[in-house]
């Protein structure tokens, strides 16, 4: 059982599918989980906590204060404690606030404090799920990394039929459970990432570099971290963050220098993913002085070689590690992918191409396809980095 002993805390806001929240707790429960309940004030007005609290058997959560004797309920503390967290239902306004970051309730800034994963199931009239500001405040949530659990058609609290009602509690439970059985795969196990670009310097103001952001190689880190892996981030200079404690990020600039870094590590690591955008070639003599230019003379660089990354490690890998590898295309996609995936010794390689809108440097989403050395090959479609980087961990270890 994926949830046995799992900390789940279950948001309740203020909706008339407020009722099925009873069900859900029922549920988890049911299969081992430890259930903290958290309601939005309006959440009282559709289901009382004394039921909540009967079937959790913890104390509901609604009030910054729990008496007036300076006792307080710890947010950050339910952060730390969950294991997930699912607001079910999510009503258009604790949407737009969780969006927004407005911490006027214990939900949101318990959601706000929440290390662990979030999933949010909206519930509301089909006008306003329909509305192009919900729509919106979905996207974002999306983009940060929130689990959407999609209403589904029916007739709502109007009495019009549309889309809008939430989820049933079966089915909603059950994504919780197929999620929690796909993080055990990583569970412990030790996994490298490169990310980012290189810069091979010029002199002490200039250097040749990339559009890569880092944002790929990000979004697998925190994937990974989710979950349970503990992830050694290799990247070069970005301005991407992390927050997730499994993550122990490493900061290097050139290529030589992420070379050395990833051979360290790779030795005690289970898995690598080389998604960092990593210079082919350096200047041979890069000078301590600026560069002056001259009205009369060209300026002729000489370029070397770098350290090849995936090659060193292809090499070096021992039966018992996976390596995922990364190609940006231009032309001849599946073909020019292939080949370094073999010569390069990889399990896989994920290809993208910059024929593709919306793919490559710089965007928030990507569109990929996955290959296996074993002959197997996927097709996405444009998506999140956040979903793109679950795609692949799935592709590669589902």
């Amino acid at each position: 059982m994926s949830l046995k002993g799992k900390h789940i805390v279950l948001g309740v806001t203020g909706s008339i599918a407020a009722y099925k929240s009873a069900l859900i707790i029922r549920l988890l429960v049911k299969k081992g989980a430890e259930v903290q309940v958290v309601m939005t004030p309006s959440g009282k007005e559709f289901i009382t906590p004394l039921t909540l609290s009967t079937l959790s058997g913890k104390p509901v959560i609604s009030e910054f204060f729990a008496s007036k004797d300076g006792t307080w309920n710890s947010h950050v503390e339910l952060g730390l404690w969950a294991d997930a967290m699912l607001i079910a239902p999510a009503t258009a306004s604790t949407i737009g606030k969780m969006t927004s970051g407005i911490a006027d309730n214990m939900l949101i800034t318990t959601y706000l404090s929440m290390k662990a994963p979030v999933f949010a199931a909206p519930a509301m009239d089909l006008d306003m799920f329909a509305h192009i500001t919900t729509q919106q405040n979905l996207e974002t949530l999306k983009s940060h990394g929130v689990h959407i659990i999609e209403p589904t058609s029916g007739e709502l609290a109007s009495h019009l039929e549309g889309k809008g009602r939430m989820e049933d509690p079966e089915k909603i439970v059950d994504i919780l459970e197929k999620f929690f059985e796909t993080d055990n795969i990583l569970d412990k196990k030790k996994v490298l990432i490169t990310a980012g670009p290189t810069y091979e310097r010029l002199d002490p103001v200039r250097f040749i570099g990339n559009f890569s952001t880092g944002k790929m190689g990000f979004a697998l880190a925190n994937e990974c971290a989710e979950r349970g892996a503990d992830v050694i981030l290799i990247s070069g200079p970005t301005s991407q963050t992390i927050s997730h404690s499994n993550i122990k990020r490493i900061d290097v600039e050139s290529a030589q220098e992420m070379y050395d870094a990833a051979l360290e590590f790779f030795s005690d690591s289970d898995i690598a993913i080389l998604s960092a955008a990593v210079a082919d070639y350096r200047p041979k003599v890069a000078v301590n002085e600026k560069i002056k230019r001259t009205d009369t003379d060209d300026l002729t660089i000489t370029l070397v070689p770098n350290p090849d990354i995936a090659a060193a490690l292809g090499n070096q890998k021992k039966s018992s590690q996976k390596i995922i590898g990364f190609a940006l295309e231009t032309n001849d996609e599946d073909e020019n992918a292939r080949k370094k995936m073999a010569k390069k010794n990889l399990d896989f390689i994920v290809l993208n191409s910059l024929n593709d809108a919306g793919a490559g440097f710089g965007y928030d989403t990507n569109k990929i396809t996955i290959l296996s050395a074993e002959g197997k090959k996927q097709s996405f479609a444009l998506k999140t980095k956040k979903e793109v980087a679950k795609d692949i961990i799935d592709f590669a270890f589902g």
